[in-house]
């Protein structure tokens, strides 16, 4: 086997040396000569980025508990090395090992986000690893996929061999085992193909066909083989205490975006917002018992040594012990000086006796998503918050001593008209006026500055909004900029601000979003032509893109502007979620109605959940 540990002299050509140089407190030493299965887990972006991901360090602590398995690292690397990589034709290499990826049994490749997906195709290439599963033999490793972006794998379908749908704890050690004992048996690539997808939750692209209509839509999506199944069910842990959490938490020498201990609240989340996909996929809500949060978080603060630690799930103030886990932690962490982060809170739900409490050693700027700029749209997408809840939430913000919040909208919701974006910087405005009615000037610490910040609509699979149509880029342009303006007009004008979203990488996101198997070729074009690290704005081209699609014969506008009938055969219709396509369809007629659905706690909707016997959907009901 080759090393491949980068000589001083590349290291000190690249911005960020210790981005490769692997040895991080807590990372995994095995020989990778005496281990059975060599498994490299990969982000495609930048080191920073991935380290973030708590998923990736929940993997490294699962597969490394196995004595016969070795879970290396690698992420993309930034332009710079990418550049040295090539020139002097070294493939890349793990962290652990420093060896090449293409000696390892899998690729295992993390799908967090749509605009990613150019960066696969270089940790492939730079792997020396065919781009095509097609294209592989019995010597390249086994690529598979996992994430949120595996509820439509269609458009990158042809570079994946497997991809793993659901939570990772519940069949990898059953997948791995039978990798293995079909290694030792001699069994080729094709075989095993075929024995993975007879797991459940498995789904191996190569065994299924599409075909299209004239019109372009799918006339049908059927599997080749016996071992295929019809559908691919979705893997969900019923019980989360059940998953064994990070044993010892990698901590990375360079400072990384979330640079702070992540403790997991809960999976799922109750609301059912229309937009959301992680609040549909993600079903049934699912919480850690008090006592499983208070062992690890003890753990993770005292392997870690960080001064920040933050609980992680879709909507925090939803998880049923939160004012008794929150005691115990800030006591705990009040006596050592460490702040608590906790995102996702909802405004109908803020407490301000705990957000004072918790931001007591680090005061920060608090942040609501009412999403929409009227009562009219938020009924729409579902949002389970009145005007009242916010100027209730920000009131008690205002008198505990906040003079700054964040506000996130979305612009080009279905049904949105001209009186719902002017709501936009007319709730910012009253605000605003709230903090200067209510909050004396004796009292005022400075101005109070309010952020709003809006980012476009992308309809995505396995949400009620799966049918809807996206605006053109000009029609998203106009209506950020009418907002812009109108923010300019109000009489708090000073106390107020506004950013929106690229326009470009939305549509592109959107044809990720909903694509099928014809994108391939265009995210290969596009490569090829030199399209990488797309979720970063000075890199995206708009214009290679708009070329790659040309060239490929591949009409954008297909996958983002047309209006889906509720009959149509979709991509990812294949995929068993939990949630049922009736229920979507019961939700996409009452979003059109302006009808509101009660939370999962207050009213069963029937979505579908109660198959995985597991969470809130049997609270309550032993």
């Amino acid at each position: 086997m080759q090393k491949l540990a980068l000589d001083e002299e590349i290291l000190l050509q690249v911005e960020q040396p210790a981005r490769y140089i692997g040895g991080e407190i807590n990372s995994v030493k095995k020989d990778p000569d005496k281990v059975k299965l060599r498994f490299a887990m990969c982000f495609p972006d930048v080191y920073e980025i991935g380290m973030s991901h708590l998923g990736i360090q929940i993997l490294y602590s699962m597969f490394n508990r196995r004595e016969d398995v070795y879970c290396e690292r690698v992420f993309s690397p930034w332009t710079d090395l990418d550049r040295i990589l090539r020139e002097k034709k070294i493939p890349l290499f793990t962290l652990e090992s420093q060896r090449p990826v293409r000696e390892c049994d899998f690729l295992g490749i993390t799908l967090q986000y749509e605009m990613c997906y150019t960066n696969i195709l270089q940790v492939l290439e730079l792997s020396e690893i065919p781009l095509r599963a097609a294209d592989r033999s019995d010597n390249d490793p086994i690529v598979i996929g996992g994430g949120p972006c595996t509820y439509n794998p269609e458009p990158i379908a042809p570079f994946f061999d497997l991809f793993y749908m659901g939570e990772g704890e519940v069949i990898y050690d059953q997948l791995l085992d039978l990798y293995l004992a079909h290694k030792e048996a001699g069994g080729d690539r094709s075989s095993f193909l075929k024995k993975a997808a007879a797991l459940p939750g498995i789904y191996v692209p190569s065994l299924y066909e599409p075909r299209y209509r004239e019109d372009g839509t799918l006339s049908s999506f059927e599997p080749l083989c016996p071992e295929a199944p019809a559908s691919v069910r979705r893997l969900v842990m019923s019980v989360l205490d059940r998953a064994d959490f990070i044993d010892t938490p990698l901590v990375p020498f360079i400072r990384v975006t979330q640079d702070r201990s992540v403790l997991e609240l809960m999976r799922g989340c109750i609301r059912g917002c229309r937009f959301c996909q992680a609040g549909n996929v993600y079903r049934p809500q699912r919480e850690h018992s008090v006592e499983y949060l208070k062992r690890y978080a003890e753990k993770l603060l005292k392997i870690t040594g960080n001064e920040e630690i933050s609980l992680s799930s879709l909507s925090s103030s939803d998880y049923s012990r939160l004012q008794e886990f929150l005691e115990y932690l800030i006591q705990y962490t009040k006596e050592r000086k460490i702040n608590i982060s906790l995102p996702s809170l909802r405004i109908d739900a803020f407490s301000l006796d705990v957000m004072q409490r918790i931001q007591d050693v680090k005061k920060s700027s608090l942040t609501f998503a009412p999403e929409a700029g009227t009562q009219r749209l938020r009924d729409v997408i579902n949002k389970g918050i009145t005007e009242e809840d916010i100027m209730r939430g920000v009131s008690s913000a205002f008198h505990g001593g906040w003079t700054k919040v964040k506000f996130y909208f979305m612009l080009g919701l279905p049904t949105e008209t001209e009186e719902d974006r002017k709501g936009i910087p007319d709730l910012c405005e009253r605000v605003a006026d709230l903090f200067y009615d209510e909050i004396p000037k004796s009292e005022r610490v400075g101005r109070v500055q309010i952020s709003a910040s809006s980012s476009f609509f992308v309809p995505k699979p396995f949400t009620p909004f799966q049918w809807a149509p996206m605006c053109s880029a000009e029609e998203y342009k106009e209506r950020a900029r009418f907002v812009k303006e109108t923010f300019k007009q109000e009489k708090n004008w000073k106390s107020l601000r506004y950013q929106y979203h690229d326009v470009g990488t939305t549509l592109m996101e959107g044809v990720f979003a909903r694509g099928d198997r014809r994108v391939a070729d265009v995210i290969e074009r596009a490569y090829r032509d030199g399209a990488i690290y797309d979720a970063w704005t000075e890199y995206f081209d708009a214009e290679r893109w708009a070329n790659a699609f040309a060239a490929c014969g591949v009409d954008p506008d297909f996958y983002t502007q047309r209006t889906r009938s509720t009959d149509e055969l979709l991509p990812w219709d294949f995929i068993d979620c939990g949630v049922s396509k009736e229920f979507l369809k019961r939700e996409w007629k009452s979003a059109l109605e302006g009808k509101v659905t009660p939370n999962c706690r207050e009213h069963c909707s029937g979505c579908g959940a109660t198959s995985y016997q597991g969470g809130v959907c049997f609270e309550n009901k032993n």
